[in-house]
């Protein structure tokens, strides 16, 4: 097993290294897998926080494993807290990253004839919430336009709040449709001097690469559990800042678990990001996303960046020889998310076949981002996410079983 990526710079790991996570990920033993940005291996640690809580639950009962794992919960959300550099009172968990990034919208107070100041590489799940916004309180929708390299115009971001004056700024760090990295450190610097609330939806990006929320300056992050982080579907959390509690925002349909009843009409929200949770939890997932935030951080995570982008970047030229294919993914700054086309084949078909040979990838289809898939004029992509503990062996049976397909 290799243990250098060519092509890029030195492997930040040994091929020890990768062999042994490689060991502790029992999903590789008999698959190929290059769909994190959809859905990741969970390595065994995590496995077995999520079925250790089940079968305690099995056998003592749902509210007793949860007074009984109470220290093991708050452990998971210090690890979780510390993977994006906030503190533990700062972060809700919820139950993906749609349902966080739907939370946080709903705490902004929007009027109408406010505006809402976003990218054009927006997921359609945000997009539809946008338009949502729009048609039910009157706000204005402004797409700030791309620069020409790809990825948000941050000379265009600057005006539009400058002259704009944005109730919110909400934006994509790695879109779900592309290899795109957005600047979302610079946009965060514009929002902090111009007093804007900010928006960053860390979907892809968490796992994938170091994150610090106060460096980024955003006041909310939602992610997910389940794509580069390794953790379990059906968890998520969201992290909000001093700013928020400050001002008191909260969700639209509060269900929360720190809530104080003043009386029967009348509530104190909880002091910190509990008032963004609702009260019932899956907690075996929760101590997933905590084992798999603990995990991520051991393994290191620029190193983790550095090893998934080198294999995207390896795999975009290999992809860039083949007759008939056409890569799909530009910006000055590239991530692990590789997409592409291939002339003749629908993608999903494409994803079949190579399911068939045992190697998982995931598509997408022009309703997924129809703004990026139409400037870029296809109708969906191919979606190959490698991460860490892939191999260029792994590369080299994706080339082949696609060649295969594409010839036959």
């Amino acid at each position: 097993m290799n243990g250098t990526v060519s092509g890029g710079s030195h492997d930040p790991f040994s091929a020890d290294e990768i062999a042994q996570y490689r060991s502790e990920t029992s999903g590789l033993e008999n698959r190929v897998h290059l769909n994190s940005a959809g859905a990741s291996l969970m390595p065994n640690v995590v496995l077995d926080a999520v079925v250790g809580h089940i079968q305690l639950e099995a056998d003592i009962g749902g509210y007793e494993a949860a007074d009984a794992a109470t220290e093991t919960i708050q452990e998971a959300y210090v690890d979780t807290a510390g993977l994006v550099g906030a503190q533990v009172g700062r972060l809700a968990m919820t139950e993906h990253a749609t349902a966080s990034f739907v939370t946080a919208l709903s705490s902004v107070p929007f009027q109408s004839g406010d505006v809402l100041a976003t990218t054009r590489q927006d997921y359609v799940s945000n997009q539809i919430q946008y338009l949502s916004l729009a048609e039910r309180f009157g706000i204005e929708i402004v797409r700030v336009p791309d620069a020409p390299e790809g990825g948000v115009d941050l000379g265009a971001m600057e005006q539009v709040i400058q002259r704009r004056r944005p109730k919110l700024v909400a934006v994509t760090q790695i879109p779900t449709n592309s290899g795109l990295v957005q600047d979302v450190y610079a946009v965060g610097a514009m929002c902090r001097d111009h007093n804007v609330l900010y928006l960053v939806d860390g979907c892809q990006s968490v796992g994938q690469m170091p994150i610090d929320v106060e460096a980024m300056g955003c006041d909310f992050f939602s992610a997910t559990s389940r794509k580069y982080l390794r953790g379990p579907r059906g968890a998520g959390f969201l992290y909000v800042s001093d700013r928020v509690i400050d001002l008191g925002l909260q969700p639209l349909f509060p269900d929360m678990r720190g809530a104080d009843w003043v009386d029967s009409d009348h509530y104190q929200p909880a002091a910190d990001a509990r008032r963004f949770e609702t009260w019932e939890y899956a907690w075996a997932l929760v101590l997933g996303t905590g084992a798999a935030s603990r995990y991520a951080q051991k393994v290191g995570l620029g190193r983790i960046h550095a090893r998934a982008c080198a294999l995207a970047a390896q795999m975009r030229r290999r992809l860039s020889t083949l007759d008939r294919v056409k890569v799909l993914d530009h910006g000055r700054e590239l991530g692990a998310i590789v997409t592409a086309s291939f002339e003749g084949h629908d993608p999903a078909s494409l994803v079949y076949e190579l399911r068939r040979r045992g190697i998982n990838t995931s598509s997408q289809t022009r309703i997924d981002a129809v703004i990026d898939y139409d400037e870029k004029g296809v109708d969906g992509s191919l979606r190959i996410s490698p991460h860490y503990f892939n191999t260029e062996d792994d590369l080299d049976a994706l080339e082949g079983a696609l060649m295969e397909i594409v010839r036959a």
